[in-house]
């Protein structure tokens, strides 16, 4: 009896179309709400509006996490009663769902500065990330950059050491032309990071014949270091989606076409 409510509150959870709409909208809506709050007026005029909202939606949150954590069992990945609900505990989604109602239960912990409570409300938003265990498409990204990850990570290599590269030499090239604008490797930086993503606020650039040449250079350069992780990520999702349709088709009669049941 009891392990035949663990499996229906487990399907309820991972797979009842109802109760997933019905987290979307609540996620959606607190997000809404957290934006909203930043309005003075409004804010000041709706407090307890918010803070009950507040209160109801993380006592629904931490419900769901508890559940979560109960039910995990129930997946073969975890089905270790204490080691399988501890791996459960720090996947992604598990953390995202701690992080998202941690602002709320901290403050009644521990006494906290209350400029660290303002950037612990911050934290709210990533009740915006717990739309990713819902939603198809985000999972699909979350497949692609897994996949692709040391590709990904190579790519951000590469754009780390052009960043320091075109920095260290922009700052010896304008240093003396610019001591204000270039003052250090640091500090040009930031030109390094607007040439490279070819944002070019302007608030920063080069003045002499060399600097504006390496400067053309780093743009150029800057182009093809974004196409590089795009043409990766490109790569991923046509991998995936050629994958899906395989294990798709696999699942289909070859002579009707009907779904095979598993």
């Amino acid at each position: 009896m009891f392990n035949k409510r663990k499996s229906q509150v487990f399907n309820i959870l991972n797979n009842n179309l109802a109760f997933t709409l019905s987290l979307v909208v609540l996620i959606a809506l607190n997000v809404t709400a957290v934006i909203m709050e930043t309005v003075g007026d409004l804010s000041d005029q709706n407090a307890s509006i918010f803070r009950t909202f507040e209160i109801v939606s993380v006592a629904v949150f931490t419900a769901e996490y508890l559940l979560r954590i109960w039910t995990c069992t129930n997946d073969p990945v975890y089905k270790r009663p204490l080691i399988g609900r501890l791996r459960f505990a720090i996947t992604f989604l598990a953390l995202v769902d701690i992080f998202a109602i941690l602002p709320f239960y901290l403050p009644m912990l521990i006494p906290i500065d209350l400029r660290f409570l303002r950037a612990l409300r911050l934290f709210r938003i990533f009740r915006l990330l717990k739309i990713g265990r819902y939603s198809e498409s985000l999972r699909l990204m979350g497949n692609v950059l897994k996949s692709k990850r040391e590709e990904i990570t190579i790519a951000i290599f590469v754009a780390f050491i052009l960043l320091i590269l075109s920095s260290s030499v922009m700052y010896y090239v304008e240093h003396d032309a610019q001591p204000n604008a270039f003052p250090s490797i640091p500090s040009s930086m930031w030109w390094g990071v607007t040439t490279l993503t070819t944002v070019g606020y302007g608030d920063i650039s080069p003045i002499t014949a060399l600097g504006k040449f390496i400067g053309a250079i780093v743009a150029v350069l800057g182009i093809g270091l974004f196409a590089l992780p795009a043409g990766i990520l490109a790569a991923g999702f046509s991998e995936e989606l050629q994958k899906r349709k395989k294990e798709e088709a696999q699942l289909a009669c070859p002579h009707c076409g009907k779904e095979l049941s598993s």
